[in-house]
């Protein structure tokens, strides 16, 4: 079936982030929202639900969490069960929730930067302290430095760690080696996980996601893991997630932080938005893969051919592509700026993801292949002056 991901949408003034928040003349390759109608089942059952003309409160049906586990189960292979699931208003909610109940004031997170700008924002929101452990770059790739992992878990003021998995914006899909060591140095240092899967169902061919909490006893039972339908059929407006754990007391202290916080309750049209793309838009959702994936093709092509100094960090998942350009200048912040200011093209610095991003951007490819195209000939106008 044909969705038309060619077909370019003018979202300007309906009030969205991505393009509202920009001056009219600015193209936005930033943040993570896709310019795609989503799935038609979606869209369907919002529209009859409007229909009935009556918005309540509305209780989380037991289907709601039957399309989850279903979900997993066939996309992942992983069995979740219902008690383990608590619905949220979205992935970063839970966060902030998850870190509230399972640390102190003061007590330290772990990230691996770079890493997605709202796990420092969410940290110091809390009032808790970030503990960086850089992911090392090396031959064109992203790897964990396990050594120094093991050194600041082994610091007993550190509770947590954020995991981002698939990676963003590094675009990685980890190993299940990865994970494991992962898990292992964190069990072993009594650090519980923290992983954030809203990516991962954009994984392309040729890689696996594995959840963390299908490492088992040990490893992945003492964890939390947060998700969401949001950025695979885009509905980070309709406000939709879910944490869940097989670790009850887990469980139990981050329940009592989602009550006082008010997060529970879902609105009618959240529930019928994940219920529709779980169970009846994996077809929208495969041909939605293929057309990203053609998007990071010509971009590959394009930098080939017109723009040698960048260096396309391989996509293993997710839209949102990691370009390496060192070799053009020293300060990805101030080059973004000249970016925005004179080409009219609005891409995330590298240092948004901590000091190690400093020399990368990133730009968001889930757009119509026409912008694309003109979002690439303002990058290679940009560097020509620069």
């Amino acid at each position: 079936m044909d969705y038309h991901f060619d077909e370019y949408i003018d979202r300007k003034g309906t009030d969205n982030i991505k393009w509202d928040a920009a001056a009219p003349d600015v193209l936005p390759m930033w943040i993570a929202d896709m310019d795609f109608k989503t799935a038609p089942a979606i869209q369907a059952a919002l529209e009859t639900r409007v229909a009935h003309g009556v918005f309540g409160y509305t209780l989380t049906p037991d289907r709601f969490f039957d399309a989850i586990i279903g979900w997993w189960q066939k996309r992942h292979g992983y069995a979740l069960q219902k008690d383990w699931i608590r619905p949220v208003t979205g992935v970063i909610p839970a966060l902030s929730a998850t870190i509230r109940a399972l640390t102190a004031a003061g007590d330290k997170v772990l990230v691996q930067p770079p890493v997605y700008n709202h796990f420092y924002i969410t940290i110091a929101h809390c009032g808790r302290q970030v503990v960086e452990n850089d992911l090392i770059f090396a031959g064109g790739h992203y790897r964990i430095d396990f050594a120094d992992l093991e050194a600041k878990a082994a610091d007993t003021d550190v509770k947590l760690l954020m995991l981002c998995n698939p990676h963003n914006p590094a675009g990685r899909v980890w190993a299940p080696e990865d994970l494991t060591r992962i898990g292992e140095i964190c069990a072993r240092h009594g650090v519980i996980v923290l992983s954030d899967e809203i990516h991962s169902d954009l994984v392309y061919d040729g890689y696996k996601h594995i959840p963390f909490a299908s490492l088992g006893s040990g490893t992945g039972a003492r964890s939390i893991t947060v998700s969401s339908p949001s950025k695979t059929f885009n509905l980070a407006g309709l406000q939709v997630g879910y944490l869940f754990s097989e670790d009850a007391d887990l469980m139990k202290q981050i329940q009592q932080v989602l009550k006082v916080q008010e997060m529970e309750l879902l609105s009618p049209f959240a529930i019928e938005a994940l219920v529709a793309a779980y169970e009846h838009s994996a077809d929208w959702l495969e041909s939605l893969k293929i057309y990203l994936r053609g998007n990071y093709t010509y971009l590959t092509d394009f930098c080939a051919a017109h723009l040698p100094e960048i260096k396309v960090v391989p996509l293993e998942a997710t839209y949102l592509v990691w370009l390496d350009c060192r070799a053009i200048f020293t300060s990805s912040a101030d080059f973004a700026d000249k970016l925005t200011h004179q080409e009219k093209l609005w891409l995330n610095p590298g240092t948004m993801y901590g000091n190690a991003g400093e020399g990368f951007l990133r730009i968001n490819i889930a757009c119509a292949r026409s912008l694309l195209e003109e979002g690439l000939a303002r990058l290679a106008e940009g560097i020509m002056k620069s």
